[in-house]
């Protein structure tokens, strides 16, 4: 800024010579000096006070658009910031089909311990053991004695264990929130729902996360925020299943079976309403898996989806359903049953001599395995592996389990004409009961494919057409034969018209190839009702023996099928079937109207 002199020398000289007072042009010059220099500060004052007015109004209407959006929205609680990925706790729970729980959280406590702040670290020591008998009091008080800043106690404890705890008085021993997997039912549909465990682990939080059956399926589901809370439903029925598991309990006990497995599945939309697999466990203290034996011997095994058996008889409606959809039988044509049937070296018996032929129906009523191989060398191989393809037989159940998918059937490498001779009547093919029930859904609900499945749905499935509906009836009618006329006759149910398949197949060593003589796997694949079918049930027995004769006897009609009977007596009213009596002659009574 250029400054104007106080006294310029030309005003100076021209006053000297005007004789004026010089000094009179300083004072001036002073005061239109301090003049401009207040006119200076006050606008800088102003402008000042311009940005101030400003950055508080602004301020202002940042803070009340803060509080009209905290106003509008939901209260949430404030959560502290921490550092790297938070664990999230919850998880969702797992409902049957009617919303009744089989999986769901507590809350629980972890205990841990700090030693620098312990004050009687041995004493600590002690007191714990008599809470946890488990512990090791020589390690606990290695830990707390020595430079370890943290030690875990217990990574679960009881609300009585907390109060135990607390009571001994360490300012050293702390307690940390957690929640934890419970399964109000104990051991009920243990092999679907699997179990859960702690995956990340934080003093204050753990994360749940399921290590196998649909918890495993479904973990990331059942962990998502996204989907509010809400539960996962599947398509089990409480009730069915505990009362399944009940008859399939005694039942195996009685036949002195190893295991037992159960299908019950909805013909029309594939739900399965029940499965059962023998021996199981409790999801609460999920067993370790077995590092050595054999490993259906575990009861982590489920055999009613991880068991691949040779059925037996039970294929042989596949093989009759086939003939009848190709236009080579229908239900009264002739099939010569002339016995033994040779192929090479091979040589194929039924189990009685049934003459020189029999009508396809009495095929699979008398169950002849000569009959059947006789109609699957017509058909042929290429046209037997398709249609049983087509049946789900020979992939892994799309079903809802971690399970399911190693649980490929055993086909045989080279499938020739005795490959196709022998799987007609279920041998040299092993599969699940599951396949076997989904098979028997898609070919007897009018001939429509359905995939089973463990989650509630809203309507039939309709798949792809396997047999027309006229073959799908007359193979329920050669069912409901077999129980009224042959080798299922303990499996009449009053009211229900039952119509199933028995197959018992010799169990096939574990090592040197061959068949055990007196082990089996029996099985009993039901339908009912066999007229308007609604349910498939499927019941299998690991080595079982009936020993109330004098002989023993392992054949499925002496086992499998009283165990089946037992079980659709106990379930068919749970699921709302109403027992239709057939009307009997009444003779000697004269029935009068009165009008």
């Amino acid at each position: 800024m250029i400054r104007t002199p106080l006294r310029p020398l030309a005003r100076i000289l021209e006053a000297r010579e005007l004789g004026e007072s010089t000094d009179a042009i300083e004072r001036e010059n002073t005061r239109l000096r301090h003049e401009h220099m207040r006119d200076e500060a006050r606008r800088r004052a102003e402008g000042r006070l311009l940005v101030l007015g400003l950055t508080f109004f602004c301020a202002f209407c940042v803070i009340g658009l803060r509080m009209g959006v905290l106003a509008a929205s939901e209260p949430a609680e404030p959560r502290a910031a921490a550092s790297g990925a938070s664990i999230i706790a919850q998880r969702a729970d797992i409902t049957d089909r009617n919303g009744r729980i089989l999986a769901t959280n507590i809350e629980t406590h972890s205990l841990y311990a700090q030693p620098p702040q312990l004050i009687e670290p041995e004493r600590a020591a002690r007191e714990l053991v008599k809470i946890f008998p488990d512990l090791d009091e020589a390690r606990l008080i290695k830990d707390f004695t020595g430079a370890r800043k943290f030690v875990w106690v217990r990574k679960k404890i009881s609300p009585e264990q907390k109060q135990a705890v607390h009571d001994i008085g360490e300012p050293g021993l702390h307690f940390g929130p957690r929640e934890m997997r419970l399964y109000p039912n104990g051991k009920l549909a243990s092999h679907i729902l699997g179990g859960a465990s702690f995956g990340r682990e934080g003093v204050h939080a753990a994360e749940v996360v399921g290590t196998a059956g649909v918890e495993k399926t479904f973990d990331a589901w059942l962990r998502d925020p996204a989907n509010g809370g809400a539960p996962l439903e599947l398509s089990l029925d409480l009730t069915v299943q505990a009362a399944a598991e009940r008859v399939l309990y005694g039942g195996m006990k009685l036949m002195n079976a190893k295991g037992a497995a159960s299908v019950l599945m909805d013909v029309h939309t594939g739900e399965i309403l029940s499965m059962v697999s023998l021996p199981d466990f409790d999801p609460n203290e999920r067993p370790r898996p077995p590092v050595q034996g054999q490993a259906a011997d575990s009861p982590l095994f489920n055999r009613a989806v991880q068991g691949l058996y040779e059925l037996g008889s039970t294929f042989k409606i596949f093989t009759t359903a086939q003939a009848m959809e190709l236009g080579l039988a229908n239900p009264n044509t002739m099939i010569d049953t002339k016995g033994p049937l040779r192929w090479g070296r091979h040589s194929i018996r039924d189990f009685r001599n049934y003459g020189n032929e029999l009508s396809l129906t009495k095929i699979i009523v008398k169950s002849s395995n000569i009959g059947t191989a006789r109609l699957a060398m017509e058909i042929g191989a290429e046209r037997q592996r398709a249609f049983l393809g087509q049946l789900g037989l020979l992939d892994p159940t799309p079903v809802e389990l971690i399970e399911a998918s190693t649980s490929r059937p055993l086909l045989p490498s080279n499938w020739s004409e005795i490959s196709t001779m022998t799987i007609s009547y279920g041998h040299g093919i092993s599969s699940s009961p599951l396949h076997l029930a989904s098979a028997y859904a898609s070919l007897l609900n009018g001939g429509r494919k359905v995939a089973p499945t463990l989650l509630k749905s809203t309507g039939p499935a309709k798949g792809e057409r396997i047999v027309s509906e006229e073959v799908s009836a007359q193979s329920r009618m050669m069912l409901r034969k077999v129980v009224t006329e042959g080798t299922a006759s303990f499996g009449e149910v009053p009211g229900y018209r039952v119509g199933g398949k028995t197959g018992t197949a010799d169990k096939p060593k574990e090592t040197g190839g061959g068949y055990h003589e007196d082990r089996v796997i029996a099985t009993f694949a039901s339908v009912f009702p066999a007229d308007r079918p609604r349910y498939v049930l499927v019941v299998s027995l690991d080595e079982p023996v009936e020993t109330s004769g004098d002989e023993p006897r392992r054949t499925a009609g002496w086992t499998a099928v009283p165990v089946a009977a037992e079980m659709i007596t106990r379930i068919a009213p749970l699921l709302g079937l109403r027992p239709e009596i057939e009307q009997v002659p009444l003779d000697g009574v004269t029935l009068t109207q009165n009008n």
